[in-house]
């Protein structure tokens, strides 16, 4: 696999839909559903699942997925730590369902919840990168799957003389290795 590129796979910053850290969720869901309407289905094979978060220097400081947007509507989940995390640590489901019942999480009717869209500002509850989510962009493809894979990333940001040039999903990465597979004989 080292014959792939990092660069041949990833989406271009240019490609990708970028807001504000000043937005609000609302403009954050809006500019996902407008990039998910638009995607040029010949170039790329998947949707967006995520928006990237740009600083007023249109540096990238963070990225915002699905599951942030929705965490965003119930702020008392950042009171609960990381639930993904006690799933994985071998809690039970119903240990977990007690703690949605104990927190009274989505307690108010989503449509109060929804209205809170228009107020939550994205620097308030996006994800800055860590170390562990950006891989150079001459990198080879095998580098950026054990990343992906150790860190349990959705995606990588593409770095080139230390500045972002892209975002590799890990949807992309995939349907590579699937093509791959698939031209082997068995």
């Amino acid at each position: 696999m080292k014959t792939i590129g990092v660069k041949e796979l990833m989406v271009p910053l240019e490609d990708y839909v970028t807001i504000s850290e000043e937005a609000t969720l609302f403009e954050a869901v809006s500019a996902l559903e407008k990039a998910r309407d638009e995607i040029d289905r010949t170039r790329y094979q998947d949707l967006h699942r995520a928006v990237l978060v740009s600083d007023k220097d249109n540096r990238i400081v963070g990225k915002i997925g699905m599951l942030d947007m929705l965490k965003a509507l119930e702020p008392r989940y950042r009171e609960l730590g990381d639930p993904g995390r006690l799933s994985r640590a071998g809690f039970s489901v119903q240990f977990l369902q007690s703690m949605l019942d104990h927190a009274s999480l989505w307690s108010s009717p989503l449509k109060d919840l929804c209205s809170k869209a228009a107020t939550l500002k994205v620097k308030n509850f996006l994800n800055a990168p860590t170390e562990g989510e950006y891989v150079e962009e001459s990198a080879g493809l095998d580098e950026a799957i054990h990343q992906l894979l150790m860190g349990h990333h959705q995606s990588l940001l593409v770095t080139k003389d230390k500045n972002i040039v892209g975002i590799l999903r890990v949807c992309d990465v995939f349907l590579e290795v699937s093509k791959t597979m698939k031209t082997c004989k068995l």
